[in-house]
C-alpha cells in the first residue's frame, strides 16, 4: 500500500470544491457520470482503431447502484479504466503540481467575477476538480479500476479527505472503473432511487452509454441531434421533440443542423404548433438547453444568452464541443464566444424561416399567424438581426385580396421605377385601411399601401425605417399629389375658406391649409409633428390613459381641407348665407376627419351636433 500526503494548499482547494464551487450539490453526479461516458468513449475508439482490447467483449456501459442501509452510492463502468501512473496523475492532478495554478485561477475568476471572463481555457481536465466535486457529498471515496491494456493489473485509490489517500493492488477486477461514496449525513437523499433517477435524467439522459440505475436503463431516449439527419425518421423527431417540451402535439416547425466552423455546433430546434403566449396563458420562457458532448450544461431558462428573449418560443438542444467552460461546468467563461454562439444560432434560425416562407408558403403563415408578435418584438429590441427579421414580416396590401398577405420584398419588385418610398397605414381591419383618407391618393396615383391591422406596427414600421434602401413610410406623409376633375375652389376662395376655418376651429387645430391629395374625402386631419402619425399618437394616448398617466400628448393637429369636395365648395358658398349653420358644418367637417383618424375621445358633442344639423335641414326640406 502506498500513502500519499496532500500538499498544504489541498485543504483550501477542497473547501473551494465543497463550498464555494458548486452551485448544486447534486451536480457530483454529473461529473462523474460524465467522466465515465469519457472513458466509455476512450475504450471505444480504441477498440475501432484496432487495439487489443482487454475483455473487448464487454460493451461499454455506466450503472449505479445505491444502499441506503450503508449509506453509499457506487458508479460503476467498463470503460477505459486507469493504470497506477494514470490514477495518480488523474485523480491526484489537484493535489500536486496543479494545485498553486488551479488556485490562482480560481483567485483570478474570483476577483473578475463582474466582468465578462476573458480566459478561454477550461480548468475541468486540467486539474480534476470534477472528480473532486464527489467530496459534497461524501466523506471517504474508494476508487477501483482496471486498465484496457492486456497486462495492466487492478488498483485500489482511498481517499477520505485532508490527510491524502491510499493506492493499492486489487485483484479480480474487470476492465472499467467502479467508484464507491460513503455519503456524508447531510447527503443521505441521494441515496434514495427516486432522487438519483431525477438527478441522472435531468443532466445526463443523453449519454451515449447505457445509463442503468439498479439494473433499469435510464436514458432511453437518443441524442438524435449528434446523429445524420439521413438516418432519423420523422417519428424520431417528433417523439424526441415531445420528450423535451412535454408538447402532446406534433412541432410546427424544425431545424437539425451542424457547424463546424467557427464554433463545432450540432442543433436541433422546434417550433411548437401554437403559441401560448397568443392564447393568455403566460409568458414563455427559453427553451432551448445547452450541452457539451451531450451532457446538460444549462437548462432551458437558465442558459441565458443562448438565444435572444425574442426567440423564446423555440425548443430544442444546442450542443458544442468548443465551449470554455468555468471550473464548474455551471456558466460560460467566455462572455464574447457565447455571443458568437448565440449569433450563429439565430442566423441560421433565421435563414430556415426565410426558406420555409419561401419553399412553403402555407406552413410559414400558420407560423406568421402564432408567433408574428415575437418577430416584431426581434425588429424592436435587435439591431444586430433586424434586417433578417423585416424579411419575414407579412401584411396584407392593395395589391394583394383579402385574406392574403405580401412581403416587404415582394413589394419593392413589384414597384415602379418611379416609386421610391414603400407606404403603409395602420388601421384596425381592411375596410378601415381603403376608407381611409390617406389612401385616396396612392390609390388614384396606382401605388400600392400594407395595410398594418397590429397596434405595434406603428413601431416596428417607425423602427426599421428602410427597407433594401427604400423608405418605409406611412401613407397620410406621403408627398403625393392628385389632378382633379370638375368643381374646384379658387386661389383666392382657398385662401379666404382657410382663414375662416382657422377662425372658426380656433386652438382646435394648429393650421389649416388646402390639399393636395384627397380626392373624395373634404377634409384630413394630419399631426403637426411629421414624425408621428395619427395612429401613432392614438396608441400613445390609449397607453397613458391605461396607465393612468396625468401627463397625455398634446392634440397637436393641422386640417387639411379637399378644394374640389362638393361639401367644401357648398359650404364656401353657404358661410356667408347661413352664419348659424355654416360654423357647425365647420366642426362637424373636423369632427369627422377626426372620426376617420381614429383620435375621438367623446362623440356626446358629436352625436349633439349632427342631430341639430339634421334637425335644420329637415326644416329647409319641409
Amino acid at each position: 500500500m502506498e500513502k500519499h500526503s496532500f500538499q498544504a494548499e489541498i485543504q483550501q482547494v477542497l473547501d473551494i470544491v465543497i463550498n464555494s464551487l458548486y452551485t448544486d450539490k447534486e451536480v457530483f453526479v454529473r461529473e462523474l457520470v460524465s467522466n465515465a461516458a469519457d472513458a466509455c468513449e476512450k475504450v471505444r475508439f480504441l477498440q475501432s482503431s484496432g487495439q487489443e482490447i482487454y475483455q473487448s467483449d464487454i460493451s461499454p456501459t455506466i450503472s449505479i447502484k445505491l444502499d441506503e442501509k450503508e449509506k453509499k452510492i457506487i458508479i460503476t463502468d467498463t470503460g477505459c479504466g486507469m493504470t497506477q501512473d494514470e490514477l495518480v496523475e488523474n485523480l491526484g492532478t489537484v493535489a500536486h503540481s496543479g494545485t498553486k495554478a488551479f488556485l490562482k485561477s480560481v483567485q483570478e475568476k474570483q476577483a473578475a467575477e463582474k466582468e465578462a471572463a476573458k480566459n478561454g481555457t477550461s480548468l475541468i481536465g486540467q486539474f480534476g476538480v470534477g472528480f473532486y466535486s464527489a467530496f459534497m457529498a461524501s466523506h471517504k471515496v474508494t476508487v477501483f479500476t482496471r486498465s484496457w491494456q492486456p497486462d495492466a493489473e487492478g488498483w485500489k485509490w482511498t481517499c477520505s479527505g485532508m490527510d491524502g489517500y491510499e493506492i493499492e493492488s486489487a485483484q479480480g477486477l474487470n476492465r472499467g472503473t467502479r467508484i464507491e461514496l460513503d455519503l456524508k449525513e447531510d447527503a443521505l437523499n441521494f441515496a434514495q432511487q427516486y432522487e438519483m433517477e431525477r438527478i441522472l435524467k435531468h443532466y445526463s439522459s443523453f449519454i451515449q452509454f447505457p445509463i442503468s440505475l439498479e439494473d433499469k436503463q435510464l436514458n432511453t431516449v437518443q441524442a438524435i441531434w449528434a446523429r445524420s439527419k439521413v438516418d432519423i425518421k420523422p417519428e424520431e423527431y417528433t417523439d424526441f421533440y415531445k420528450y423535451i417540451s412535454h408538447d402532446s402535439k406534433e412541432p410546427l416547425l424544425k431545424l437539425h443542423f451542424t457547424a463546424d466552423a467557427p464554433l463545432l455546433i450540432q442543433s436541433l430546434l422546434f417550433v411548437p404548433d401554437n403559441n401560448i403566449e397568443k392564447m393568455g396563458f403566460m409568458r414563455l420562457e427559453n427553451g432551448v438547453s445547452l450541452y457539451c458532448r451531450r451532457v446538460l450544461i444549462a437548462e432551458g431558462v437558465k442558459a441565458k444568452g443562448l438565444l435572444p428573449e425574442w426567440l423564446r418560443f423555440v425548443k430544442g438542444v444546442v450542443d458544442s464541443e468548443d465551449l470554455p467552460l468555468n471550473i464548474s461546468r455551471e456558466s460560460m467563461q467566455d462572455s464574447l464566444l457565447m455571443k458568437k454562439l448565440s449569433s450563429i444560432i439565430t442566423n441560421r434560425f433565421l435563414k430556415f424561416l426565410i426558406e420555409t416562407a419561401k419553399n412553403d408558403a402555407e406552413k410559414y403563415n400558420k407560423f406568421y399567424e402564432e408567433f408574428n408578435r415575437m418577430i416584431k418584438e426581434g425588429i424592436l429590441s435587435d439591431f444586430e438581426h433586424r434586417e433578417n427579421l423585416s424579411k419575414l414580416l407579412r401584411f396584407e396590401s392593395s395589391a394583394t385580396e383579402p385574406g392574403k398577405t405580401t412581403s416587404l420584398e415582394d413589394y419593392v419588385i413589384r414597384m415602379g421605377a418611379e416609386q421610391k418610398e414603400i407606404y403603409y397605414i395602420v388601421a384596425p381591419h381592411r375596410k378601415a385601411a381603403e376608407a381611409s383618407p390617406y389612401y385616396e391618393a396612392l390609390k388614384a396615383k396606382k401605388l400600392e399601401v400594407l395595410f398594418c391591422y397590429d397596434a405595434a406596427d406603428n413601431f416596428v414600421m417607425e423602427n426599421l425605417m428602410k427597407f433594401e434602401d427604400k423608405e418605409i413610410k406611412p401613407a397620410e406623409q406621403a408627398e403625393v399629389s392628385v389632378e382633379t376633375t370638375g368643381e374646384k375652389l379658387t386661389p383666392e376662395q382657398c385662401e379666404h375658406l382657410v382663414k375662416w376655418f382657422k377662425e372658426t376651429l380656433g386652438d382646435k387645430v394648429k393650421e389649416v391649409k388646402i390639399s393636395q391629395r384627397l380626392v373624395e374625402s373634404p377634409a384630413a386631419v394630419v399631426p403637426d409633428d411629421k414624425f408621428m402619425t395619427t395612429s401613432m399618437r392614438r396608441l400613445l394616448k390609449a397607453m397613458q390613459k391605461e396607465q393612468n398617466q396625468d401627463k397625455t400628448l398634446s392634440d397637436g393637429y393641422n386640417l387639411e381641407i379637399n378644394p374640389s369636395s362638393p361639401v367644401i365648395c357648398h359650404l364656401y358658398r353657404a358661410w356667408d348665407a347661413n352664419k348659424e349653420i355654416a360654423p357647425e358644418i365647420a366642426q362637424q367637417i373636423y369632427d369627422n376627419a377626426c372620426i376617420s383618424a381614429g383620435i375621438v375621445d367623446d362623440f356626446a358633442p358629436l352625436i349633439k351636433r349632427m342631430n341639430k344639423l339634421m334637425e335644420e335641414t329637415l326644416k329647409k326640406s319641409l
